[in-house]
């Protein structure tokens, strides 16, 4: 492959995986102008974050044997103008169950995007590879969370949080003819796939089953739910409990995601000495140390911001090693259901993210202790399911090797 050709790959499937995050980071500095505006609490607003997270696993289980059955392109294509739709519908939003509803389809759009990249990368690739791929996507994705607040602060204090929807919708019809005009088809549709329930839900267990695949599944779902846990709570820690303007909220969430991109392109560099294996139990164990010492000092009122905005950073400096990792050995095992396997692995990690958001969202103590909570549990339950889950795998491989 080209080097050219490589690149616009990475860059164009490195969007498509960005717009789902860019779609929840850039609105969050105008929580208190959209509670304000439709005159509900900031908590109640975190409800439309929450109806996003359901959306996309939702449409991560819809889209999975689409993308099998039709191949990549069509059903990418009528995701991204459902997004565009919807995004356009948001600008006219007028009350908050409206806007929570849209934004369930708007996720259900834009979570196309997310499916047939992450299908792509298995496609496209080779198996060695994907981990690499996958961290350089990552590097794509990062400028999401250091972009989009930042914009979204300026734009909600200019010209109003309406105004954040459209640009959203700009950009979903930027990368629609992006898709259309640059990215080839990397798949042939499997026409024997049924797209009647029993089938599908039959190929779903089938990809569940593998334990390779259960194992990093749920160790990156429920890790990474800790990223959903801080980007639903912290508009309410910022602004709420320390007091930072949505400017100075955009520039700190800029910020933090720095530890989270470069993390995850150190994580390419160590790939060259170590396997996903051996970084993996490292990383989350260095994770859930910081999130333990996150819940007793936000509980003791230890930190203050400062030591707030510190371990906050090495626990999204953890993730962005623990989700390149489990998502690459996630679908190493799959070739002709990359799709189905990438759609489950997305809807496991954005159900985790939706409870997570609810859970933080019931809580309405004004202090950084629900977040760090609901980040701290998460960090040492997948560490744990990481250390069994490998148990299992190293004894149905022993058992196999028996039979032989």
């Amino acid at each position: 492959m080209k080097r050219s050709t490589y690149l616009s790959l990475i860059l164009i499937l490195g969007s498509l995986t960005a717009l789902g995050p860019f779609t929840i980071d850039m609105y969050l500095p105008g929580f208190p102008a959209i509670a304000e505006d439709l005159g509900v609490d900031v908590e109640r607003v975190g409800l439309t974050l929450s109806s996003y997270f359901v959306g996309i696993c939702v449409g991560q289980l819809l889209y999975g044997p689409l993308l099998d059955r039709f191949g990549r392109k069509k059903p990418l294509y009528i995701g991204l103008l459902l997004y565009i739709a919807t995004s356009v519908g948001c600008v006219f939003s007028t009350t908050l169950d409206s806007l929570i509803f849209l934004r369930f389809f708007q996720a259900v759009g834009s979570c196309a995007a997310t499916v047939a990249a992450m299908a792509m990368v298995r496609d496209l690739f080779p198996v060695h590879e994907n981990a690499k791929v996958f961290a350089l996507l990552m590097l794509v994705v990062g400028a999401s969370p250091m972009v989009a607040p930042t914009v979204g602060g300026y734009v909600t204090s200019s010209i109003g949080w309406h105004s954040v929807f459209t640009i959203l919708a700009c950009m979903g019809a930027l990368m629609l003819v992006a898709c259309i005009r640059w990215l080839p088809d990397s798949f042939r549709p499997d026409t024997s796939l049924s797209l009647m329930p029993a089938p599908i839900v039959r190929n779903f267990w089938s990809v569940w089953t593998v334990p390779q695949f259960y194992t990093y599944a749920l160790t990156g779902a429920v890790s990474f739910s800790a990223l959903f846990t801080y980007v639903s709570g912290s508009p309410k820690v910022f602004m709420q409990v320390f007091h930072l303007s949505d400017k100075a909220y955009g520039w700190v969430f800029a910020a933090l995601s720095v530890g989270f991109i470069g993390s995850s392109q150190v994580n390419t560099l160590l790939l060259r000495r170590f396997r996903s294996e051996q970084i993996l139990p490292v990383a989350l164990t260095a994770m859930a140390v910081a999130g333990i010492i996150f819940v007793a000092g936000a509980r003791l009122d230890l930190l203050g911001l400062g030591g707030t905005i510190a371990v906050l950073t090495v626990m999204l400096c953890c993730l962005g090693f623990v989700n390149p990792n489990t998502a690459a050995l996630c679908l190493a095992p799959f070739a002709k259901s990359a799709g189905t396997a990438s759609a489950l692995m997305g809807a496991l990690q954005m159900g985790a993210g939706a409870l997570a958001s609810v859970f933080v969202s019931l809580f309405k103590e004004n202090t950084a202790f629900p977040m760090a909570l609901w980040m701290a549990i998460p960090a040492v339950i997948s560490l744990a399911i990481l250390m069994g889950g490998r148990r299992v795998i190293a004894s149905r491989s022993t058992s196999q090797q028996g039979v032989i």
